[in-house]
């Protein structure tokens, strides 16, 4: 695996999973130069891994993949250097920053056969599969209401790199800023739990709580995703009191609530109380997102259609964000064609 890109906070996980030879680094892209020295000095790598031209770094090491650590609105150019090379891709979330170069990575991905993964935390999560299992057993009925909780006090708040904050606070390298960055998660999941179905429509409140701090982006957001059958109310935000990341879903029967990775509140029907399920993490390779992209990559593992990771879901997502933005600027609703 190479990797593209180590400006994003999400890199150092890389270069931090003792005891694993899941992954072998070949190659490291990074242009500025200042930084890519001092990863090398931190993680005492040899310097004959880095280089500061992508399609240079992928015809010499000719890696089977690489994992994308830059700006969201770089991952489109990552894919257009690998695809034509049948190199695999895995980008941090969400997919792209426009709807455009989503759909572009899609058609590169399915011309040349290549695997586009991209990496949410939350894919994961025992508790979120527990909760879609439920779903597809019947056990909550079907679909009402969802509703998905993702935040943290704000990036430069719990102590981002100056590096990543840069890209989080830009509107073009970001996409957005509370809105992208963690609105992402639920269009995320609901695309999944709901098999690929678009919601009919998109609406979309964002605001800047803290001007000073957050100039150029919103700091606040809350979308809300109409179905036909269902809504779906997703909350990302810079100013939780401290990260989380929950789900709740409501059915005609009972509903579930992934509290954590491993944790769910659930009542199943209306005479019985409700009940606390605590799950052991997810074997491998569901342990960490390098352990999964090995798995796919070596063919050890096929992902289903609609999987968390997969093009189908992380396309729709970005149409949804998309939609919200434009929702958010015009303060009106927006329906998806």
């Amino acid at each position: 695996m190479a990797i593209a890109g180590l400006s994003h906070g999400h890199v150092d996980w890389v270069f931090n999973r003792p005891g694993k030879t899941d992954i072998v680094l070949v190659g490291v892209y990074e242009p500025d130069r200042a930084l890519a020295k001092k990863y090398a000095k931190r993680y005492k790598l040899d310097k004959n891994l880095f280089f500061d031209d992508l399609e240079k770094m992928l015809d010499q090491v000719k890696p089977e993949a690489v994992s994308a650590f830059g700006a969201n609105s770089d991952h489109i150019t990552v894919v257009r250097a690998c695809a034509p090379r049948k190199i695999h891709v895995m980008v941090e979330k969400p997919l792209a920053t426009t709807f455009a170069d989503a759909q572009e990575i899609q058609t590169l991905a399915q011309k040349s056969g290549i695997h586009v993964l991209t990496n949410f935390e939350t894919s994961w999560y025992a508790s979120n599969q527990y909760v879609e299992d439920l779903v597809q057993e019947g056990k909550l009925g079907e679909i009402r209401k969802v509703m998905v909780n993702d935040g943290h006090q704000g990036p430069k708040e719990i102590g981002v790199s100056e590096d990543f904050l840069e890209i989080l606070t830009d509107p073009l390298k970001n996409g957005a800023g509370a809105l992208m960055d963690f609105g992402c998660y639920g269009a995320n999941l609901m695309t999944w739990l709901l098999k690929g179905e678009k919601p009919v429509s998109v609406t979309a409140v964002a605001h800047q709580n803290k001007p000073e701090v957050y100039k150029s982006v919103d700091d606040e957001a809350s979308i809300i995703l109409q179905y036909p059958k269902a809504q779906c109310i997703i909350q990302g935000s810079w100013n939780w009191p401290f990260s989380r990341k929950d789900m709740e879903v409501y059915g005609e029967k009972g509903y579930a609530i992934a509290v954590d990775a491993t944790t769910v509140r659930q009542r199943l029907e209306e005479k019985s109380p409700e009940a606390v399920v605590q799950l052991k993490p997810r074997p491998a390779p569901y342990t960490d997102p390098f352990s999964l992209l090995a798995a796919v990559v070596s063919g050890r593992i096929t992902l289903d259609k609609y999987d968390l990771y997969g093009l189908p879901v992380n396309v729709t997502t970005v149409e949804i964000l998309e939609a919200a933005k434009e929702s958010a600027m015009s303060n009106k609703t927006v329906f998806l064609k």
